[in-house]
């Protein structure tokens, strides 16, 4: 790449960063993780980012890197889950923790324990925002299958939730 072309990634970068970040945390739970596949988005942008040409897609390029590399890390075999006999100690909640902070965490909590394709569609959907189209582009499916991993993901995060989060039960 030229250094023209440098320094407009370097921009771009600096631009998106916290925000690519946030979402690879919303979608695995773990901020070293989301550190890794944060980084793993923008070294694939960086590959190709000469051949992009509409400059307004980079978004949606990495957003679709990032759901792709959260999925991919999930089906590794040493990222699954072990199930031991204990569970470890939880940490103390100080009693001074407000409701935001609460809900927060109960909310990746549960986002946790949602399947990775369904947590992706939920992140995509409900925090970034985007619509049914833009999210199966994003996942390269049909607005289907994004309307039925929607409608099970909610299921499920409602279920690990329980009475957590009153505002995500249904209104029947």
């Amino acid at each position: 790449m030229d250094q023209r072309d440098e320094q407009d990634f370097a921009e771009y970068f600096a631009a998106r960063r916290d925000a690519v970040r946030r979402s690879a945390y919303l979608l695995c739970g773990d901020w070293h993780r989301a550190d890794d596949l944060a980084q793993t988005a923008f070294v694939a942008l960086h590959r190709r980012w000469r051949k992009i040409r509409d400059r307004g897609a980079l978004d949606a390029y990495v957003r679709k890197t990032l759901v792709r590399a959260v999925i991919d890390e999930s089906r590794r075999p040493w990222r699954r889950e072990r199930f031991v006999e204990e569970l470890p100690e939880t940490p103390q909640r100080d009693g001074e923790i407000g409701d935001s902070v609460a809900t927060r965490s109960a909310l990746l909590d549960g986002l946790r324990a949602v399947p990775p394709r369904q947590r992706a569609v939920l992140v995509l959907r409900f925090l970034e925002g985007l619509d049914v189209a833009a999210t199966a582009e994003a996942l390269k499916c049909s607005e289907g299958t994004v309307k039925s991993q929607t409608a099970r993901g909610l299921t499920a995060l409602r279920a690990a939730l329980g009475d957590t989060i009153d505002d995500l039960r249904s209104a029947s």
